[in-house]
């Protein structure tokens, strides 16, 4: 079968890649096609679009951006009519997708599959009815989506975490010691706290100044960034001062290996949990005091880190918007560095998140209920 996917950031090119190759195990004929990443293409087939050039966050860079905006819209919609594939699987990335989704069920009998579905919850609670006239099939890797959904008469599949099936993949491979992995990155003795800043120039730029000055008051630990992919290195050089260091493609073998972490809000607070490595959720923005304000009247769900949504209470503190200072970011680490009564409640807060979630097979049972309804067609 023919399978057209589109995906608009790094996480995104992660999941689908999972999923190809689970449709590649089960349909040998599996023909790909897709606006992707790198991973993605080491799968195999056509990439038409990086999702670099998607990806714009916020309003002002939206704006500057319209005509390569619509310009990638409108190439994306005449492709996938000329491709003419079986299916059409979208991966998060809701401002572009449900756009696809609407011009594809009103122009084509082209079916539309949404993997890992739009965040409506959150926010723009209005869209399900795009999605219950746009969308054939919602897959999703959130449980507390199920009884979401299910408020509004549509029924939709949970398949189970991605993220769990990638930590659990790289705690049963072979992976190093963690002499070794001081040894190849040239890191010191010193207990790791990982700082995950965000996949962004602008959640970078807002967030880890404040994560660094706040280790600046841990002389005995040492600071290492995971550098986001696609952000090049000199970058993140004005950053590197007083002993932080950074590595790339690595931040798995990195949090496997910390004491604790500062997280930017997203998927990373997931993998950061699944680890089990105690975390402070960071998220500055701009006009922090208009951001609180928005969130208290306007957000549907008490928290933003994925660790507390699933876990349905606060399991890991979050600093958001004016909550983000130094101070409180000094204030919840220290209660984690040290053997203390918070650290082991956070940790046993994780097992309880990882049993709702679920085992491993994410991607696969995806891709089997994708195959079969496609054949059933």
């Amino acid at each position: 079968m023919k399978y057209y996917l589109i995906v608009g950031e790094a996480s995104g090119d992660l999941h689908a890649s999972n999923l190809m190759k689970s449709l590649k195990n089960i349909d040998p004929d599996a023909q790909f096609r897709f606006f992707g990443g790198d991973l993605m293409s080491a799968v195999g087939g056509e990439r038409v679009k990086h999702y670099r050039e998607l990806a714009y966050m916020g309003f002002i860079p939206v704006l500057m951006h319209l005509r390569t905006i619509f310009s990638n819209m409108s190439r994306c919609k005449k492709d996938i009519v000329e491709w003419q594939p079986d299916v059409l699987i979208l991966v998060d990335y809701p401002g572009f997708n449900l756009s696809i989704a609407e011009y594809i069920h009103k122009k084509t009998s082209i079916p539309v599959y949404y993997y890992i579905s739009p965040k409506i919850w959150a926010w723009k609670e209005y869209r399900i009815k795009n999605i219950r006239r746009d969308v054939d099939e919602l897959f999703s890797i959130l449980p507390f989506e199920v009884d979401f959904f299910a408020g509004h008469n549509y029924k939709i599949h949970y398949v189970g975490n991605p993220c769990v099936d990638a930590v659990d993949a790289f705690l049963r491979s072979d992976y190093e010691d963690k002499e070794n992995f001081i040894n190849s990155e040239s890191l010191s003795d010193k207990p790791i706290v990982a700082l995950l800043a965000g996949s962004r120039k602008q959640e970078i730029e807002s967030n880890l100044p404040m994560m660094l000055q706040a280790m600046d008051r841990y002389p005995d630990y040492q600071p290492v960034i995971a550098g986001a992919p696609g952000i090049d290195k000199d970058f993140y050089t004005p950053y590197l001062t007083k002993g932080a260091r950074i590595i790339y493609g690595s931040t798995y073998r990195l949090l496997k290996h910390s004491r604790a972490a500062l997280v930017t809000s997203g998927t990373a607070t997931l993998e950061t949990a699944l680890f089990r490595v105690p975390q402070v959720v960071c998220y500055a923005t701009p006009m922090a005091r208009l951001y609180s304000w928005l969130k208290r009247h306007f957000l549907k769900v008490k928290y933003v880190s994925l660790v507390n949504l699933i876990a349905g209470k606060e399991v890991v503190r979050e600093l958001v918007a004016a909550d983000m200072s130094v101070d409180n970011v000094d204030n919840e680490l220290g209660k984690l560095l040290g053997d203390t009564d918070a650290r082991d409640e956070m940790l046993n807060e994780y097992d309880r998140m990882i049993d709702i979630l679920g085992a491993p097979g994410a991607s696969e049972r995806a891709a089997e209920i994708m195959y079969s309804l496609l054949r059933r067609k």
